[in-house]
């Protein structure tokens, strides 16, 4: 066989690989050796929104799937660029783990029929008898709707269904991360408990939908309140709300918890069976530590809890922070 010989076989059966390919019900792509597209299937219209004759011969096909150009799975293939998949690609198998080929997941934007579409990308070489690069073929497959469902449990075992904040497990396995990160760091980690005042009574007065819908603006305020990436705000139980506050010291915490307690009076939700205000208020403890041998995450929990106590006790809708001994 020659080199110009195409491993396909004989023209007739390249032409026939071609029209199969065309017609298949999977969204396919084939790049040459120089990245150009030399099929874009029906299905891959379909899914992208482009016509054929606009990406044949061309290196656009990155068009079907971001606002920006970018690689796609055939392209780190075909420069052996396999350092950036991580970078590309939310999920990816690793050279080798296929054969010759890679798989991958992502998020795709679909820019030209103005969708978002979850696919898993396989794409594998095609080589001559010589072992010389001659295509690479690239599959797409949908995954939008079993990432929403995935995504979708997902939230319902990490967020409080009733207030969407994180949930009581998510907040334990956050502060078990970030106490062990700051051992290793030797930075400060804060913990914030904040509890509604009088919220029993509340209930009683205005009766449980009006207590639910209570605790939604609560956990609204707090969040809204507690606005840096790194920090966890969840629903600690009941009426409790806590967070975790890593690389924080005493005082920024203290900052963020009267930062709450502001939110929650400007809520001004009435509340007439209060002892305290005539509005929802919150009573906050705050703690802060350095983790080390000397000291446990069951300390600094004890702490902020104390001193949301000693917050109750001292005539509650404030702050006060744990004083070490």
């Amino acid at each position: 066989m020659d080199s110009g010989t195409h491993t396909f076989g004989s023209d007739i059966e390249h032409s026939m690989a071609v029209r199969l390919m065309q017609h298949l019900v999977v969204p396919t792509f084939v790049l040459d050796a120089e990245r150009r597209v030399t099929i874009w299937n029906h299905a891959c219209e379909r899914l992208t929104g482009i016509p054929a004759a606009e990406m044949l011969g061309t290196k656009d096909h990155w068009r079907g799937f971001y606002n920006e150009p970018r690689h796609c799975l055939a392209d780190l293939i075909a420069l052996e660029k396999f350092d950036q998949l991580a970078e590309l690609y939310a999920a990816h198998t690793t050279p080798g783990e296929f054969g010759f080929g890679l798989r991958a997941e992502n998020w795709c934007v679909m820019p030209v029929k103005g969708e978002r579409h979850y696919l898993a990308v396989d794409a594998g070489p095609i080589y001559d008898d010589q072992g010389k690069l001659i295509a690479i073929v690239e599959t797409l497959r949908d995954m939008t709707d079993q990432k929403l469902a995935e995504m979708a449990l997902q939230s319902l075992a990490t967020k409080d269904s009733l207030t969407g904040l994180a949930n009581r497990r998510s907040l334990d396995d956050k502060l078990q991360l970030e106490w062990k990160c700051g051992l290793r760091a030797g930075t400060s980690l804060a913990f914030i408990l904040a509890d509604i005042d009088h919220f029993k009574c509340y209930n009683d007065h205005y009766g449980h939908p009006k207590g639910d819908e209570c605790l939604r603006s609560v956990a609204g305020a707090i969040g809204t309140a507690v606005f840096r990436p790194a920090d966890m705000t969840a629903r600690y139980g009941g009426e409790e709300f806590a967070i975790v506050m890593p690389n924080t010291d005493q005082a920024g915490a203290h900052a963020v918890a009267e930062r709450i307690c502001v939110a929650i009076r400007a809520l001004a939700i009435p509340h007439a069976a209060s002892a305290t205000a005539p509005h929802v208020t919150i009573s906050v403890g705050v703690s802060a530590l350095v983790p080390d041998s000397g000291n446990s995450l069951e300390a600094l929990i004890a702490a902020a809890d104390a001193a949301l106590y000693r917050a109750k006790g001292s005539g509650r809708n404030r702050t006060v922070v744990d004083q070490p001994t």
